[in-house]
């Protein structure tokens, strides 16, 4: 279940038992960023433990960003 109700999906992509690669959208403050998590969807996700940037690719387990997998374009 999300802030915004239950899941569209049988398990969300961000809380299921594996970590996920998601690109990073957007910063928020409190160290939360906004991710595409794929099929047009976009989840909020602490980035608390890792440098992230838009553009990142991060591996994320239970709303919570682990590393960073790949760099994005930081021009």
């Amino acid at each position: 279940m999300t802030e915004r109700g239950p899941c569209s999906e049988e398990v969300c992509i961000t809380c299921s038992d594996e970590a996920v690669p998601v690109t990073v959208v957007r910063l928020l403050d409190g160290d939360l960023a906004v991710a595409d998590v794929g099929g047009g969807r976009h989840e909020e996700v602490s980035v608390a433990l890792v440098d992230a940037a838009v553009g990142d690719t991060i591996l994320v387990h239970a709303k919570e960003a682990i590393a960073v997998v790949a760099r994005g374009d930081r021009r």
